[in-house]
């Protein structure tokens, strides 16, 4: 029996890319994709699997790059719509152009990937899992310097309700992933982002993060990877519509 298909959005760093190394770990044929195509190559190079450039915001790469795996491998089994951006700044401050462009990674970029994905699944009769990275943001609005990204994400949380409930006479399963404070090179923007609003320094506010979550250290990405693979996996057969929260009790819902 051939390894299940996966496709994982925005896996050539952070996140994305430990749950391509995951997924791959427990028997899955991944296909890392992003915008930065030297990047998916190299994680794609480290487990045996293959890289396509991908933006997310483009609807028709979304569905070229989605039928063009399932037209490979007979079918896409599982599909991590991970793919997102941030830039910290007031409230005041998010401009025009910072919005839509938020909204255009974050969530359209969501949508057009999981319309996508599903399109394949259904036309080949595959019992699939979609799982989106939401966001502890997507829960609580008491996140600083991040209007546009809370919006954003909370957005997220809706849209894999909507798709979960619409895709499941076709077997399709969808779930989202809402990490705390994770340690990759977006959280490091971030991290240098908040310092500089709070006038205080990195450090400074890394101990906060971390005093601010009762497992008593920073997330990594490898957290949230495991997460993942558990909700694309058997175990989680008669699990669709969540948003399972990884943050070390940082947030509680």
């Amino acid at each position: 029996m051939a390894n299940p298909t996966a496709v994982v959005t925005g896996a050539g760093s952070g996140i994305g890319a430990a749950i391509a190394r995951e997924l791959a770990r427990r028997g899955h044929y991944v296909v890392a994709t992003d915008v930065n195509l030297d990047a998916a190559v190299a994680v794609a190079a480290s487990i045996g699997g293959r890289a396509l450039s991908l933006d997310v915001t483009d609807p028709v790469a979304c569905e070229a790059v989605a039928g063009e795996v399932a037209n490979e491998h007979g079918s896409i089994d599982v599909w991590i719509s991970n793919a997102g951006i941030s830039k910290m700044q007031g409230f005041l401050e998010v401009s025009p152009a910072d919005l839509v462009r938020t909204f255009e990674v974050n969530t359209y970029g969501v949508f057009y990937a999981g319309q996508s994905a599903a399109r394949e699944m259904i036309a080949r009769g595959t019992r699939g899992c979609i799982v989106n990275t939401a966001s502890m943001a997507a829960k609580q609005g008491r996140v600083p310097f991040l209007s546009d990204y809370v919006a954003s994400k909370f957005a997220v949380l809706g849209l894999t309700q909507a798709m979960a409930y619409e895709l499941a006479p076709h077997g399709i399963r969808v779930n989202s992933v809402s990490p705390g404070f994770v340690a990759t090179p977006m959280q490091e923007r971030e991290l240098e982002w908040e310092a500089a609003l709070r006038g205080t320094d990195a450090a400074a506010v890394r101990s906060m993060w971390i005093n601010d979550t009762p497992l008593g250290r920073l997330e990594t990405p490898e957290d949230v990877a495991k997460v993942v693979a558990f909700l694309v996996s058997e175990d989680a057969a008669f699990i669709t519509g969540e948003s399972i929260s990884v943050n070390g009790g940082a947030f509680m819902d």
